[in-house]
């Protein structure tokens, strides 16, 4: 029996975590896979508040397990697959056993998004689908595609670029969509060439990717870029992974919170990017998870 239970394991639930800790709470996080969320993998940390310079996912995952661990924080590598949450007492279901607990901070965050075209099931490992901090070096002097241009995409289209030999960025709109300083950077970059209102529609291979066919969205007119070996890293966006909390108010999936970052039932709280949000960044995700614990810690004290 624990005072909470914080699912997830990224900046959110960790900062739920050390929180809850910090006053005294019994607390226990599960994470299906590693500390850090979907930032514990990107290239490099940017605009966060006092990161070490030339922090990357890995550095800061890794710093924030320390953290959560000096605090004597039970951390537990397992799938959450159903929760029961009404009542004073929440009932989660992993796939290695059942935790009870007074509350509950849901830090689940989101997946990546695929595009759903044809080769990138197939090829998924074989040139798609990879962690651009650990495949950079694999693709030096290859071409290298990024589809998507928001932020994430073009930060890490910047990274690759200084492996790969020719990088091509891939956007449906017309022009970028991420901040200044990233799109300014793409632009002017001499290895970087943007493909704009183009959609990757498929890929074709064998044992590796060979060829991308792209449409461009304007005169719905195609071409196939043969490129034997390249590397293809999408970044379409993601889903929040809210399926198994049917019970609690989501909007287009995300979870529905209040000011106290608290659910619709009791005792429920969420944090980070699977709540409904205008600003999805490691800083309000951190602060999300703060104000979560902060407000279950209160109502487990009242309802002792």
């Amino acid at each position: 029996m624990y005072d909470i239970c914080v699912i997830g394991a990224g900046p959110a639930g960790i900062s739920s975590a050390v929180y809850a800790a910090s006053r005294g709470l019994e607390t226990v996080v599960l994470e299906e896979k590693e500390v850090g969320g979907l930032l514990g993998g990107v290239s490099t940390v940017t605009h966060y508040s006092g990161i070490v310079e030339g922090e990357t996912g890995a550095s800061f995952a890794k710093r924030l397990k320390r953290q959560a661990e000096s605090y004597g924080i039970d951390i537990r590598r397992e799938k959450v697959l159903s929760a029961e949450l009404e009542g004073d007492v929440k009932t989660i279901v992993t796939d290695a056993g059942t935790y009870k607990a007074k509350a509950v901070i849901i830090a689940a965050g989101t997946t990546p998004r695929k595009l759903g075209i044809p080769g990138e099931k197939e090829l998924c490992g074989h040139g798609v689908g990879m962690n651009a901090a650990k495949a950079a070096e694999k693709y030096e002097g290859r071409d290298v595609f990024v589809v998507g241009g928001a932020d994430g995409a073009v930060k890490e289209a910047l990274f690759l670029a200084k492996y790969a030999g020719k990088l091509k960025i891939i956007h449906f709109e017309d022009k970028l969509g991420a901040i200044p300083e990233f799109a300014e950077k793409a632009e002017k970059a001499e290895n970087i060439e943007l493909l704009l209102h183009t959609r990757l529609v498929e890929l074709t291979g064998e044992k590796e990717v060979e060829a991308l066919k792209l449409e461009d969205v304007h005169t719905g007119q195609t071409q196939i870029i043969r490129s034997e070996g390249c590397g293809v890293f999408i970044y379409a966006g993601s889903t929040p992974n809210t399926g198994i909390y049917p019970g609690l108010l989501q909007e287009d999936g995300y979870l529905v919170t209040d000011s106290r970052q608290q659910t619709n039932v009791p005792g429920v709280y969420a944090a980070g990017d699977i709540c409904v949000k205008q600003v999805r960044q490691a800083a309000t995700a951190v602060a999300d998870g703060a104000v979560a614990a902060i407000n279950a810690a209160a109502y487990c004290k009242n309802n002792e």
